[in-house]
């Protein structure tokens, strides 16, 4: 299965590093200009702090009030314009087939679906057959149907250029969507192999607002004339105002939702703890206000921690942080060099800056694809092999003075540009640290930073750069959601290979196969393993190292239940609400 692009509120959520996407590090312990002894694999990281609500222990109704970045302009995930704040609200009004849970595994969701089964593996066509819930109907009274699933794939398939979509991988290998037996049910059929059908149709939308380009280009703002399916309506959308409102939907099927209404305000990250201080919040990210902090963040967090009738939750959060080699540009073409640079990076140095300030472990990220709770998470730094670095970088030909220094070949010293987004204070400590790593062992490194609105745009893209530390984020469908970022590059209309959003700018056709394969497999344990050895292969290839997971901040209002840092899982927001 070709992966195809991510929905737009992922994509939205790759560089949000200069706000929300770092940690806060503090300086690093002195180096001592030796490779560092090996030391016994640290504990992977627990992703997410998100317990789920007990239902019995939350009371009926009240108002929860939650910080957002923005009201979004659409909530349709897939349009260009769409955030993470656009995921947020979708997730609440329409349907998701599948939720993630908290290692990120698929879990069906009994509101919307009563079964759904694929043939088995290797029998072809591959057909999946949704049986959807009787009940499920949008707020205009229609149910639920095969049409709502047509509309989506052709919107999202790819053929007719009309559409300006994100296009996710899978929806262009259906062949055909079709009704099964009864109204009920929707039989889904492949081309090629979707080892990943889960994470299909999710959200889903009313045909209405797929069925053609003009209607699927359109904003989806909330409101009545837009049909949702979930346990609330919007009873209020102003994204000038900055004020959403969401109601329970007397239509809703499932258990009603505890909380009479939610509230999303568009709070600036520096007013938030201002708020919640004056009891005029109950849910706030943090993370970004945190950040932003710099060298006071330690005690912008003890702060934090100390909000009156308000408790701080923190845990690893789903952004990978990693250290990218730009392998199309002098001297990183050679992917000996590269080998030999990551083998002298010590991950726990980076993720000790960047965690402990954080009161989190400072657990090092081994694994390019994956989460250090998700199933198949391996740390697969090994593939570097032992030798030195020292050596490494010897063997290829760069030379240390007799008198130590910066290492050099053909008349040119080992110096480097390590890139990084503006007020991202944890990446800055990370990064520093990542240089003093490197200085030790004969690479010149100087820091820079490129405002975080330019960072893609302007250096990622454009190859500006040596080294880039920045993070993607895991998710439950790796192998569709990670392939773009290690692809081969292709040749363009001029011959000049087009990068895409693998910014290292290396790969190869074996990497491309495997993870076409582990796309395409059905089987769990067969697909982890062949991203298993996807990421052997990049650590190989000298493309990245991963470093750490970036934490996450979230305040939350005592007595509210059911929330914290999201982690891999998906809330299911008709449990939140105010304990008994």
């Amino acid at each position: 299965m070709r992966a195809a692009r991510l929905p737009a509120a992922a994509t939205a959520l790759l560089f949000v590093l200069g706000t929300t996407a770092g940690c806060l590090g503090g300086p690093g312990p002195a180096r001592s200009g030796r490779t560092p002894d090996p030391a016994p694999p640290a504990p992977a990281a627990v992703t997410g702090d998100l317990r789920p609500a007990d239902r019995s222990a939350v009371r009926d109704g009240g108002t929860l009030r939650w910080a957002v970045d923005a009201v979004p302009a659409t909530l349709n995930v897939y349009q260009p314009a769409a955030t993470a704040d656009s995921a947020l609200l979708a997730h609440a009004l329409y349907p998701a087939l599948f939720r993630p849970d908290a290692h990120g595994e698929w879990t069906p969701d009994p509101d919307y679906l009563t079964a759904a089964e694929s043939t088995p593996p290797g029998q072809l066509p591959q057909v999946v057959t949704y049986h959807l819930n009787p009940h499920a109907v949008w707020s205009d009274g229609t149910p639920l149907s095969a049409a709502d699933f047509a509309a989506q794939r052709a919107a999202l398939s790819g053929p007719d250029p009309a559409h300006t979509a994100a296009r996710p991988a899978g929806y262009a290998d259906v062949d055909s969507v079709v009704q099964g037996a009864g109204p009920h049910e929707v039989r889904v059929t492949f081309r090629q192999p979707c080892g990943e059908w889960r994470a299909l149709f999710g959200p889903l939308y009313p045909a209405a607002e797929t069925a053609g380009a003009a209607a699927f280009g359109r904003p989806l703002p909330g409101g009545t004339a837009h049909p949702t399916a979930g346990p609330f309506l919007v009873d209020g959308y102003d994204p000038v105002g900055g004020k959403a409102t969401l109601v329970r939907n007397p239509y809703w099927w499932g258990g009603p939702a505890k909380a009479d209404r939610i509230e999303f305000l568009a709070v600036p990250p520096e007013r938030r703890a201002e708020e919640l201080a004056r009891g005029r919040l109950d849910l706030a990210p943090l993370t970004a206000a945190l950040e932003h902090a710099g060298a006071g963040a330690a005690e912008a967090l003890r702060q934090a921690g100390t909000l009156p009738g308000v408790s701080l939750h923190r845990a690893a959060g789903t952004g990978l942080a990693q250290l990218t080699l730009n392998a199309a540009r002098e001297p990183l073409t050679d992917p000996v060099l590269r080998r030999a640079l990551a083998r002298a990076v010590d991950r726990r140095h980076a993720a000790d800056a960047a965690l402990t300030p954080f009161g989190l472990p400072a657990a090092p990220l081994g694994h390019h694809l994956l989460a250090g709770d998700q199933p198949g998470y391996r740390d697969d730094a090994d593939a570097l092999g032992g030798t030195e670095p020292g050596r490494m970088l010897d063997s290829a030909g760069w030379k240390r003075p007799a008198a130590g220094g910066t290492r050099a070949r053909g008349g040119h010293e080992l110096a480097l540009t390590l890139l990084v987004p503006a007020d991202a204070a944890t990446l800055r400590r990370a990064a520093d640290a990542v240089a003093a790593d490197l200085g030790a062992a004969g690479a010149a490194v100087r820091v820079t930073e490129a405002p975080a609105d330019t960072f893609v745009r302007d250096h990622l893209a454009a190859g500006d750069w040596d080294l880039a530390l920045f993070s993607w984020p895991a998710g439950p469908s790796p192998a569709g959601e990670q392939r773009p970022v290690y692809a081969k590059p292709r040749p363009g209309p001029d011959g000049t290979p087009v990068a895409g959003r693998n910014y290292a700018r290396a790969g190869t056709e074996e990497i491309d196969r495997l993870f076409d394969r582990a796309a395409a497999e059905a089987d769990p344990a067969a697909r982890r393993a062949l991203l298993q050895e996807a990421d052997v292969r990049i650590w190989q290839l000298g493309h990245s190292v991963p470093l750490f997971q970036r934490p996450e901040a979230v305040a939350v209002r005592d007595g509210l239940t059911g929330t914290g840092v999201r982690g891999l899982a998906r809330p299911r927001l008709q449990d939140l609400g105010w304990a008994v």
